[in-house]
């Protein structure tokens, strides 16, 4: 931990608590672990804010990665009714988190949700 400082590794932010998303699940419940060596060479540290954006950023990146698999038309979550509503209702709650006023992202971009949300909207979704 004393390679950067006890600072955030998104915003930079010294002396608050720090934490480490790095057991659990992904947004469509499967298996997510940095503690493994392969993955988790550089292991971050965020700031409370930062930490929940992380996670925001995460959940945006697993939807976003299976629409592609539905575009491409292979076997996607989205291909499921139910977790097509939970997507775009994420995508919402995600929306509204970062439009919050006097609160700047540094890990997710307004424009690239507003994006994949317009092309969720151009699928029809599952029934």
């Amino acid at each position: 931990m004393n390679s950067w400082n006890h600072s955030c590794q998104a915003c930079g932010s010294p002396g608050s608590p720090l934490t480490k998303v790095s057991l659990g699940r992904d947004f469509f419940g499967r298996p997510y672990d940095r503690l493994s060596p392969s993955s988790d060479q550089n292991p971050k540290w965020y700031c409370t804010s930062c930490s929940l954006h992380k996670q925001l950023q995460r959940d945006f990146r697993d939807i976003l990665a299976e629409f592609d698999k539905l575009r491409s038309g292979f076997t996607s979550e989205l291909s499921k009714s139910d977790e097509f509503r939970r997507a775009s209702l994420r995508l919402h709650e995600i929306m509204a988190i970062l439009n919050v006023p006097h609160q700047t992202s540094h890990l997710l971009n307004n424009r690239d949700v507003t994006l994949l949300m317009e092309r969720l909207n151009t699928l029809t979704m599952p029934v």
